[in-house]
């Protein structure tokens, strides 16, 4: 509603739960697919209970505004991964206009924790045209840094002299100059 949200900054972010094994009446393995000799890899769409390390567990996540109201929920299996869950709760925001029209389905700016900054999750964000205050693992700073400013080549690639065939100096390895 007009001034009781504020779009200026979401949050995203989730929970684990965990169930006792007798409370949702769940059997240790997996149901079988009638007619094939497998297990499922994934559970049903329609399931949010799994297994994981801690037994069975189901996930919340959940985009709020500033204000701490829920704009958009999903309940998935507990082995599940935070980082491919951004996408469907953010897709699921649908706050109704007042006036009538398209609801809103875009905040200005979205915080979440470093779970959420795989490059699928910034391009996302960036087509969309979300500003986003998400942390980046240190792992995802140095595979960057290593790949350097030329597009994912190390640092000293020489594109001319690769393509040529020719070795120039700016893109060889300093030599080891025997002075001992």
């Amino acid at each position: 509603m007009e001034g009781r949200i504020d779009w200026s900054k979401a949050g995203a972010d989730s929970t684990l739960l965990r169930a006792h094994q007798h409370a949702a009446g769940a059997r240790k393995r997996t149901p079988k697919i009638p007619g094939k000799r497998s297990r499922p890899e994934w559970h049903r769409p329609d399931e949010a209970l799994g297994r994981s390390r801690g037994g069975l567990t189901t996930k919340i996540h959940l985009a709020s505004e500033s204000g701490r109201r829920p704009l958009a929920l999903l309940l998935i299996p507990g082995q599940r991964g935070d980082g491919p869950q951004m996408i469907e709760v953010l897709d699921r925001v649908r706050v109704p206009r007042p006036g009538g029209g398209h609801p809103r389905t875009r905040p200005e700016c979205l915080s979440a924790d470093n779970a959420y900054s795989s490059r699928r999750n910034r391009r996302y964000l960036r087509r969309r045209q979300i500003r986003h205050a998400i942390p980046e693992r240190r792992d995802q700073r140095a595979h960057r840094r290593n790949r350097g400013s030329a597009g994912g080549r190390p640092t000293g690639f020489n594109w001319t002299s690769t393509h040529a065939g020719t070795k120039s100096n700016a893109s060889s390895t300093p030599s080891r100059t025997s002075g001992r």
